[in-house]
C-alpha cells in the first residue's frame, strides 16, 4: 500500500469514528482521540529517555515531518502516556512545554492537547 493510500485510510478511519481528522478536531475531540487510542491498547516508546540534547534532537527530527493527522505516530514516538512516569512521577504539569491554562503541549513537533498528569519522553524542566 502506498503512503498516500495509508494516509487516506487513516483519515477515513478518523472520520468514520469522530466525524473529523485530527487536523480538523477541536481541543476536546483531540483529547478524546488520544484517550481512545490508549483505551484501544496503544503502546508507546517511553524508553530510551533522551538524556542529551543530541538524543532529544534526533526524536524531534523524526517527529518534525509528521502532519497533524499522524496522531498515532506522534504519540508512539514521543512516548506519550496518560499517567505520570518514573520514580519521580514526572508529568506534563512540570514540563516547560506545557501550557497550563490551555492544557496544551506547545512543543512544535507535538502541538497537542495534554492533561497535567500525562507525560512523554520529550519532557523537560
Amino acid at each position: 500500500m502506498t503512503e498516500e493510500a495509508n494516509r487516506s485510510l487513516r483519515n477515513q478511519t478518523f472520520i468514520a469514528r469522530y466525524g473529523v481528522t485530527p487536523a480538523e478536531a477541536s481541543h476536546d475531540m483531540l483529547l478524546q482521540m488520544i484517550e481512545d487510542m490508549f483505551a484501544d491498547g496503544l503502546v508507546t516508546e517511553v524508553e530510551p529517555f533522551p538524556e542529551t540534547d543530541k538524543e532529544f534532537s534526533k526524536l524531534l527530527d523524526i517527529l518534525r515531518p509528521l502532519d497533524a493527522n499522524e496522531l498515532r505516530k506522534k504519540l508512539v514516538i514521543s512516548g506519550w502516556l496518560l499517567e505520570p512516569y518514573g520514580p519521580d512521577k514526572m508529568r506534563c504539569q512540570e514540563c516547560m512545554y506545557f501550557l497550563v491554562h490551555k492544557r496544551w503541549c506547545d512543543l512544535p513537533e507535538l502541538n497537542l492537547p495534554a492533561k497535567a498528569d500525562w507525560w512523554c519522553r520529550l519532557w523537560r524542566i
